[in-house]
């Protein structure tokens, strides 16, 4: 027997329907919101439900009824960025999740779960790949999501309709790495340091993966010579021979690297919490982290890639999407690290719903 098509009429920005609208769409599959007088559906879920031919609408102003085109060009000019959100709603229903309009778009519920059964599992941010997106816009709903006890979903539209999936959450970074202890004199030359001292050079590679040994020696990064001077476990002076404490060399660094305070003030907080930090240039990020590095026989694959990135920054979704494959394709987390008081995390990772 073939389902009622149930009429609905169009009220502002919503599809109203009456009370028998309850057990043939919000009791089989949880479409739309209850209320006094009857059932009221998003101009999403209506849409979605027109197409399926469950519904029918009818204008506002005439009571003439609205095929799927009408409906759909109405409901674009009321919601910015209803399409991106339709092909999302549409996506996850057919895979077959219950979908609720709510927070940051909508609430994603796990299957076999629904409204007054189970929580939901994700909240729905859904972005179209043009548009820049803040950092700030990004934590506010993984926040909320996080407060919630709920997963934050990134749903990005390409410009061919097709979504990919992202988990974004706050990160906790904790390593085993115990602190390296040694000594020895550093020279500053172009834009490393050298430290000169043979049996120093192999003591903090050993036993905290520092630097690079070049014929015994050791030669370090300019983030690795300021944590290791800030801390005296090395004396450094440039090529004349001019002692550098840790302000006059910080002040030479940042004329040879732009951003170094935002990089050294990561990689500080990243050695400050017994992780192991090296370049992560061959990945295109700032910096490849280990959790701890047991012997240099047998370097266990690094867990994470970190980018340090300013308060203010924009994500720009085709470099988010390189970022995350390509740590995923070298079995890693892409980590995002920013100032705000103390050092913060954000991971995004892709997700197959």
């Amino acid at each position: 027997m073939a389902e009622e098509i149930i009429s609905g009429k169009l009220a502002g920005d919503k599809v109203l329907l009456g009370p028998k609208a309850m057990p043939e769409l919000y009791n089989q599959g949880y479409f739309g919101r209850p209320t006094g007088q009857g059932l009221e559906l998003s101009l999403v879920e209506a849409a979605y439900l027109l197409d399926r031919s469950r519904v029918c609408v009818l204008s506002a102003s005439d009571d003439m009824e609205l095929d799927f085109q009408a409906l759909f060009q109405i409901s674009s000019s009321l919601e910015k960025g209803f399409e991106f959100r339709y092909v999302v709603y549409k996506d996850l229903r057919e895979r077959g999740y219950i979908v609720q309009p709510g927070r940051p778009d909508f609430r994603v519920y796990p299957r076999g779960g629904h409204p007054g059964k189970s929580p939901a599992e994700f909240y729905v941010l859904v972005i179209s790949e043009r548009t820049p997106l803040s950092l700030k816009e990004v934590l506010q709903p993984v926040r909320v999501a996080g407060q919630m006890r709920k997963k934050l979903m990134l749903a990005i539209v390409d410009e061919e309709s097709d979504i990919t999936f992202y988990e974004a959450r706050e990160k906790s970074m904790a390593g085993q790495m115990e602190v390296a202890q040694a000594g020895g004199v550093a020279t500053l030359l172009e834009d490393r340091v050298v430290l000169w001292d043979e049996s120093a050079s192999k003591r903090f590679h050993e036993h905290g993966f520092y630097g690079q040994p070049v014929g015994g020696r050791l030669q370090l990064s300019l983030v690795e010579s300021a944590y290791l001077l800030e801390r005296e476990l090395v004396r450094l002076s440039d090529r004349s021979g001019a002692p550098l404490n840790f302000d006059s060399f910080r002040n030479k660094a940042r004329m040879i690297e732009q951003d170094f305070d935002l990089k050294y003030q990561v990689y500080k907080d990243l050695r400050d919490r017994n992780l192991v930090v090296k370049t992560g240039f061959k990945f295109g990020s700032h910096f490849r982290v280990y959790k701890k590095v047991g012997g240099l026989e047998s370097v266990p694959h690094s867990e994470y890639l970190v980018h340090a990135i300013p308060q203010d920054y924009i994500f720009h979704l085709q470099a988010v999407s390189r970022a995350v494959r390509l740590a995923h394709s070298v079995r890693k987390q892409m980590v995002f690290a920013y100032p705000e008081g103390e050092v913060k995390y954000l991971e995004i990772r892709r997700l197959r719903p």
